[in-house]
């Protein structure tokens, strides 16, 4: 496996916040989700699990499971299985030094529905979760 030299994928939607306090970076990222009216389901501290499932260590990376329930009950109802995508997962990560934030984008996701009729509702989603990441604002040191 090679080494990513960056953590912007074509896949996501994505900000480096800089060399920031990593637990600011997760409780500002909350918030601008809370703000576009996404909750947090899930929570996996990828940094914890890995030392303690294969004793290795890595840098802090959370991933959370951020869904927006009106577009979740909207999907489902489009497409009953569409749950195997669900939650949008939200990604908090130190890479290099800086701390990233990143989310799933929605369209490239969705494309294995295909299902034209889901699109706009991938598109709204995007652009929620795109307005969550570039909302995110930490206090002024």
């Amino acid at each position: 496996m090679s080494t990513p030299t960056t953590f912007a994928p074509a896949y996501g939607i994505h900000r480096n916040l800089g060399s920031v306090d990593f637990d600011a970076a997760v409780a500002a990222t909350r918030a601008s989700l809370a703000t576009r009216g996404f909750g947090v389901l899930t929570e996996i501290d990828m940094q914890a699990a890995m030392a303690t499932k294969l004793g290795k260590t890595m840098d802090k990376y959370l991933i959370l499971g951020a869904c927006s329930p009106r577009h979740a009950w909207e999907a489902v109802n489009a497409e009953p299985a569409i749950g195997l995508l669900l939650p949008c997962n939200v990604v908090v990560a130190r890479f290099d030094g800086d701390v990233f934030v990143a989310a799933i984008e929605p369209n490239a996701m969705f494309k294995v529905v295909e299902r034209d009729d889901i699109a706009p509702l991938a598109d709204e989603v995007a652009g929620l979760l795109q307005a969550a990441i570039d909302g995110v604002t930490l206090p002024a040191s």
